[in-house]
């Protein structure tokens, strides 16, 4: 379960990392404030899931 969980996490890194991009070079105005805020929650996100798979450790199943 971890694993999907840290897979969604990267998915998250993915998306910001193109959000960023994208209002950085190619938007203008309060569609670029929009764009990066979410982007940089996205970012937030993604290290707290990060996070918590690291700190919660291997589980014998």
């Amino acid at each position: 379960m971890k694993m999907w969980i840290s897979f969604a996490s990267m998915a998250f890194m993915f998306i910001s990392i193109l959000l960023i991009y994208l209002s950085r070079f190619k938007l203008k105005g309060i569609f670029k404030v929009i764009v990066s805020v979410f982007a940089y929650l996205f970012m937030i996100l993604a290290g707290l899931i990060i996070l918590f798979v690291v700190f919660t450790g291997p589980v014998s199943e």
